[in-house]
């Protein structure tokens, strides 16, 4: 089947729609930062192309924020397939797997967010999915069972996950294709941030621009969220361009700092610093003291710290770096 017309939309005109109304960028040329990533996939989708054959399986790893479900859109634009989109979390019983994998057509691109919160019965059905392209499926129980292998199209699986340690070793190489997404330079944030400005049809000065994208903690979606909040300070003070000024004003109202810190980090470096005078502390006493759930801890709020170098995690715990507490003071 030809790749150029094998796309089917069920919706052209709800998708046209989204499309000119998403922040999301559409395509490799419109996606800002990730140079390594970008050229790679670049190299890989345009072979599959020439070869007329399916990419090889995908898994994107970073910390949540950085594109990877953007990145698994813009896969499915670049080779004109249809994209099926689920999480791990969604999966209750191997059945619901099945028959998705079922549904679809020959180079289709199944996307699971949260892959590593699959249960180990649907990982196991999706090894021989994924490499012959086989389900097996177990019809009737007891003496009477059964197990009948249904043949699916071939088809691309790109995983993403902010823990990819916790994947289980088969799955995680079973994936051709690893990717792994890093925190964005302010330059590139910046971009980001003016680009969207202008979606949003709103002014903004690039020092402004420069402003929010070093407080954005290396994050698209968070140097996004900052934008929209500010544009509603704005617009309830009748302005019409976001300068310097209004900027750090607003930033200062959502209580966000210098480093882009705000509440959840200072509360985090706080309770080493001064409950546990600097550390070291080990995750479950933290999750406890923080009223927090660990995983959010890991996930969302020491990947930055420990990148900019305020916290460091050691065999003991957590401790808190010379930088950290010259921070707090």
């Amino acid at each position: 089947m030809n790749e150029n017309n094998k796309k089917i939309d069920l919706d052209p005109v709800e998708k046209d729609v989204e499309k000119k109304t998403s922040l999301r960028p559409q395509s490799l040329s419109e996606f800002i930062g990730q140079q390594f990533i970008k050229s790679n996939l670049e190299a890989y989708i345009e072979s599959s192309k020439k070869r007329k054959k399916n990419l090889d399986h995908i898994i994107l790893y970073g910390p949540p924020g950085l594109g990877k479900t953007s990145l698994a859109h813009i896969i499915s634009n670049e080779k004109n397939v249809n994209f099926h989109s689920t999480s791990g979390p969604a999966f209750t019983k191997k059945g619901d797997l099945v028959t998705l994998l079922s549904n679809m057509m020959d180079g289709d691109i199944l996307f699971i967010d949260e892959i590593h919160r699959l249960s180990p019965i649907i990982e196991e059905t999706l090894y021989p999915a994924m490499e012959d392209y086989k389900c097996d499926y177990v019809i009737g129980s007891g003496p009477s069972a059964r197990v009948v292998q249904i043949s699916i199209e071939k088809f691309t699986l790109i995983g993403a996950t902010t823990r990819l340690g916790l994947l289980s070793r088969p799955l995680r190489d079973r994936f051709g294709i690893p990717l792994q997404l890093s925190f964005y330079e302010p330059e590139d944030l910046m971009k980001i941030i003016i680009l969207n400005s202008k979606k949003l049809k709103f002014l903004i000065s690039e020092d402004s621009a420069y402003e929010i994208a070093k407080r954005s903690r290396g994050t698209p979606r968070i140097a996004i969220r900052l934008l929209k909040r500010i544009i509603d300070f704005s617009i309830v003070n009748e302005d019409d361009k976001i300068d310097l000024e209004s900027a750090k004003k607003s930033l200062r109202k959502m209580k966000i700092d210098s480093e882009g810190l705000d509440e959840m980090d200072r509360k985090y470096m706080n309770c080493i610093a001064y409950d546990f005078h600097g550390g070291p502390v080990g995750i479950e006493t933290l999750s406890a003291a923080l009223l927090e759930h660990k995983d959010i801890i890991e996930d969302v709020i020491e990947p930055y710290l420990m990148q900019r170098g305020l916290v460091q995690r050691t065999s003991r715990g957590r401790i808190l770096s010379q930088k950290g507490l010259e921070h707090l003071k």
